[in-house]
């Protein structure tokens, strides 16, 4: 007897969901828009019918009813029609996080084309790459300027908004399930992103699945939008717009404080929220259960949840405080593909696959393992990506022919796990050289093909270790190169993310039997060393309570064997957890409430340490 197939099953939600509305099947809406073919409707005609007054996104710069939405969407659609978009046209979103993003996002998909996000933050040559890869028809930008890519045609959003007609009707262009929606990029094992392109139907899918869990419940909800738009995770919350729902924007500075976070689900009402499991940990400890509507729904996802967690998240589900949902799934598959409520201590899970995908566990020849056994998560069905865009070669090797017996093809997630009797699976890790950091997926061949083209790199290794305070980081190791040109260098082309916290040059790379680097040699934690005392120069020791107090934090938290006042936070292998860290024992033992937004701005122990005492005095006068 043999494990193959987990069909799809009922999630039950807890007994505090709501029963969701039924979906609108094609049979109940003659509209061009709802012809998917998925037994599903589109995502836009169900927004065509969300009440008109209701708000339907919150930004800092301005709120939007839902009438106010759909008119500045249709002049979107009108525009980029009038410039050439339309079904499989790839419009590139090169805006910042606010109204205008989910603007022209819903405008782009009025229009019946697919929308492609490029996050403004990221490094200008990573710009350029999706740009010229995905062979966008057009860049939309936030203000005049030159196009992030050489020859692509490029307007403005105010040039597609200038004229929102409040009384034309809102009429989606026809599509069909197979039309493109979008195009997100990926992190890439040969050293450059894919794109994987996702299908109108599969979109519509998603939102239907999360209501049948009770994921997505009740009526007038008010949804954080927590992921940064370049991650498939934002799909999950823009969505729910399509069913009525309240779309509240985070700015990047709440979303990497804790507190400011905690403070801003209050303070707007948040029903839902997405959060990984890293930023999900600290947040706990500052939710109270009189804050705000509760409880709080969390969807948990982009990397596995320790045990401690776990627990912590099923005891706080069990007082009401929140309900947890563990959700799972590559891009590839259309962002969730599992989903579990963490409502009970004990082994973490990822739960079982949602309706509209189907599981395979293989082995390496493609055989089904036995029931208990490892092996490969296979998925298929519906949800699956139409593959990686201007990629057929890599397209075939990770979209299959489906081995059961529901046909089509399945994607081959890389990802090891068990299926336990009940039909939920317990996530092993990695079967390849992918890894999940902070919520991020990172192929660490990029990374190492990023420095090897870095000068004076002749070799180069990255893997996954641990940093001073044990919290997991890159490691990077390298043959040749200058370490501060190489950080230099690597920040210009990666995305920050994707930052070694710690380059450690080495003479040579050990070797198997065989010839290739032996990564199992490769320390996987680095204690990170600041200048010795004898090299500072003279007059430059910690003065005064602030920098004493920040040097001794560092050493705790950075794991340095010394400090020094002009040492900087992140050359030193700091990142935005170990951030949190250190904001929150400065909290503690000063009593200051210093943002984390502070250690960006004040990088260098000398310029923190004179930010605390002007808070402090401003406290104290």
């Amino acid at each position: 007897m043999t494990a193959v197939l987990t069909e799809p099953a009922t999630l039950a939600a807890p007994s505090a969901a709501v029963t969701p509305a039924p979906a609108v099947g094609p049979a109940d809406c003659s509209c061009a828009a709802c012809a998917t073919g998925t037994g599903h409707a589109d995502l836009l005609a169900r927004l065509a019918t969300a009440p008109g007054g209701r708000t339907a996104v919150v930004a800092a710069d301005r709120s939007l009813t839902f009438d106010e939405l759909r008119a500045e969407a249709a002049a979107v659609a009108a525009r980029l029609t009038a410039l050439g978009a339309g079904p499989e046209s790839v419009v590139a979103l090169c805006l910042p996080r606010g109204a205008g993003l989910v603007t022209a996002l819903i405008g782009t998909l009025t229009a019946g084309a697919a929308y492609l996000p490029v996050d403004p933050a990221l490094p200008a040559d990573r710009r350029r790459y999706l740009l010229e890869d995905s062979g966008a028809d057009l860049v939309v930008l936030d203000a005049p300027g030159e196009s992030p890519a050489r020859g692509a045609r490029s307007v403005t959003l105010a040039e597609l908004t200038a004229t929102p007609d409040a009384d034309a009707p809102y009429r989606p262009a026809p599509v069909t399930a197979g039309t493109l929606a979008y195009v997100i990029y990926t992190s890439g094992s040969t050293g450059r992103p894919k794109g994987v392109e996702i299908g109108r139907g599969a979109a519509s899918l998603l939102l239907a699945e999360l209501e049948g869990v009770g994921a997505a419940t009740g009526e007038a909800r008010r949804v954080g939008w927590n992921a940064s738009p370049s991650f498939d995770a934002s799909v999950q919350q823009w969505v729910r717009l399509c069913r009525g729902d309240t779309l509240v924007m985070i700015d990047e500075e709440t979303r990497r404080d804790p507190s400011l976070l905690a403070a801003f689900i209050d303070a707007q009402g948040l029903t839902d929220l997405d959060i990984t499991p890293s930023h999900a940990d600290p947040l706990l400890d500052l939710l109270t259960p009189d804050g705000g509507p509760r409880p709080l729904t969390l969807l948990v996802g982009g990397e596995a949840i320790s045990p401690a967690l776990w627990d912590r998240l099923a005891a706080a589900h069990a007082s009401g405080l929140l309900r947890a949902l563990n959700v799972y799934g590559p891009t590839e598959t259309t962002v969730d593909a599992t989903a579990g409520w963490i409502d009970r201590p004990g082994e973490p899970h990822i739960g079982t696959v949602l309706p509209g995908l189907r599981t395979r566990l293989l082995d390496e020849r493609l055989t089904p393992v036995a029931p208990g056994e490892a092996g490969e998560l296979y998925l298929a069905g519906p949800r699956v990506a139409r593959g990686y865009r201007n990629r057929p070669v890599l397209t075939a090797e990770r979209f299959l022919a489906d081995s059961g017996d529901g046909g089509g093809r399945m994607y081959r997630t890389g990802d090891r796990c068990r299926l336990l009797p009940d039909g939920r699976l317990v996530y092993l890790g990695r079967a390849d050289g992918q890894i999940k950091l902070r919520g991020h997926r990172i192929e660490l061949p990029e990374i190492e093909a990023a420095l090897t083209r870095q000068d004076g790199v002749a070799e180069a290794a990255v893997v996954l270790g641990e940093d001073a305070s044990g919290s997991p980081a890159l490691i990077a190791y390298h043959r040749g190169g200058d370490p501060e040109a190489l950080r230099t260098g690597l920040a210009a082309t990666l995305p920050a993310y994707m930052l070694p916290a710690a380059l450690v040059p080495v003479e040579r790379f050990a070797t198997t039997p065989s010839g290739k680097l032996d990564r199992s040699v490769l320390p996987t934690r680095v204690e990170v060393t600041a200048a010795a005392p004898e090299d500072t120069a003279p007059g430059t020791g910690l003065e005064g309570r602030a920098e004493e107090l920040i040097g001794r934090v560092w050493k705790q938290v950075l794991g340095a064997a010394s400090i020094g006042p002009d040492d900087n936070f992140f050359k030193l292998g700091g990142h935005s957890l170990l951030a949190i860290k250190l904001v929150s024992r400065v909290r503690a033992e000063l009593s200051v409430a210093l943002p984390v937004k502070a250690v960006y701005a004040n990088p260098r122990l000398r310029d923190l340490a004179a930010h605390i005492e002007e808070l402090t005095a401003a406290r104290d006068a």
